[in-house]
C-alpha cells in the first residue's frame, strides 16, 4: 500500500476548552479509535468494542484506528482487527511506526543509514518507504537511530544504539509509552528503552508518536476533514487525550486501559477529556444526538 502523500497540513489553534463548553460537534465525520486498551487488551476484545465501531459506521461516520504500538505493520493490524471482527484497510490505520516512515520520506532519510531498535512493524514500515534500514543487533555507525517497543531487546542492542547516538546519529523515538495494557495487567513499552538511552547518552529523543500531533495531523489529511469534525477515543490521558486536545478534536476517555477514574478526576481543567466512559458500551449514548 503506498504511503499517504499529502502536502503539509496547517491546523488551527486548539479550541478544546471551548468544545468542552459547547458540547459535541454537530457534524461529526470521523471517529478515531486507539487500539490497545480501547478495542482490545492483548487478545481479548473489550466490552462494547465491536458494537461501538458498528454503530459509528451505521451513522455514516468514517472510522480510523490510531496506535502508538510500533510492533506491527498496518497490514498486520488489518489482519488482527479482521480476526477480532472489525473489517478495515491499511489506509484507515495510523501507527507510530508508519508515522515514522512518513517522516522519513518527508525529511529524506532514504539515503541515510537508519538503525532500528524495535520490532518488525517499524522495521518493515521504514523499509517499505525506501529507507536504508538495519537492525541494531548488526551494529555499526548510523545516521539515525529509531527506537520502538522491543520485547527482545538485549544489552548488545542497547550498546549498539548507544554508540551510534554518541557517534552523532539522530535519536528518534516512535513513542514514549511506558506501558501497554494486556489481559492480566500491563507490560513495559517503548518508553523504558527510550528513557534508558536518553540516560546513557544524555541526548533527548525526538518523538514521532502521540502526544506529538504529527500522526493525527496525517490521519486528518487522509480523512480530508478539519479537526472540529473528528472525535478521538482513547485510554490514555497523557497521549490520546492530550493529542486530541492539542489538535482540536472532541475527546472521549475510556477506562478500560491505562488511565484510571481517579487519575482522570485529578487532571487539571485544560487536560480533561470532554467525556469519560467506563467501556465502549457507553459510546453510542455519548455520541448520539437527541
Amino acid at each position: 500500500m503506498p504511503l499517504i502523500g499529502f502536502p503539509a497540513l496547517s491546523l488551527p489553534a486548539t479550541f478544546a476548552q471551548e468544545e468542552r463548553v459547547l458540547g459535541l460537534p454537530a457534524d461529526i465525520a470521523v471517529v478515531i479509535f486507539d487500539l490497545d486498551g480501547v478495542i482490545y487488551r492483548g487478545e481479548q476484545v473489550l466490552p462494547g468494542a465491536l458494537a461501538a465501531v458498528a454503530w459509528v459506521r451505521e451513522r455514516g461516520w468514517d472510522t480510523y484506528f490510531l496506535t502508538n504500538n510500533s510492533t506491527q505493520t498496518r497490514r498486520q493490524y488489518v489482519r488482527r482487527l479482521r480476526t477480532l471482527g472489525i473489517k478495515t484497510d491499511a489506509e484507515h490505520i495510523m501507527t507510530s511506526a508508519y508515522a515514522t516512515a512518513l517522516c522519513a520520506c518527508e525529511e529524506g532519510w532514504a539515503e541515510q543509514r537508519v538503525m532500528v531498535l524495535g520490532e518488525r512493524g517499524i522495521y518493515h514500515e521504514l523499509k517499505a518507504a525506501g529507507v536504508n534500514v538495519f537492525w541494531a543487533k548488526e551494529g555499526g555507525p548510523a545516521d539515525v537511530v529509531v527506537v520502538g517497543m522491543d520485547r527482545h531487546c538485549t544489552y548488545a542492542r542497547l550498546e549498539a544504539a548507544h554508540r551510534a547516538i554518541l557517534g552523532g546519529a539522530r535519536f528518534v523515538a516512535s513513542n514514549r509509552d511506558n506501558t501497554y495494557p494486556v489481559e492480566d495487567g500491563t507490560i513495559p513499552g517503548a518508553g523504558i528503552v527510550v528513557a534508558g538511552l536518553e540516560a546513557s547518552t544524555g541526548v533527548r529523543a525526538r518523538l514521532i508518536g502521540k502526544p506529538n500531533t504529527y500522526p493525527v495531523e496525517k490521519l486528518l489529511q487522509a480523512a480530508g476533514v478539519p479537526p472540529g469534525r473528528a472525535v478521538i477515543v482513547g485510554d490514555r490521558a497523557d497521549t490520546d487525550i492530550a493529542t486530541g486536545l492539542r489538535v482540536g478534536l472532541w475527546t472521549v476517555l475510556v477506562l478500560t486501559g491505562i488511565t484510571t477514574a481517579e487519575e482522570a478526576r485529578a487532571l487539571p481543567p485544560d487536560r480533561r477529556p470532554h467525556r469519560v466512559i467506563e467501556t465502549l458500551e457507553e459510546l453510542p449514548g455519548v455520541l448520539a444526538r437527541s
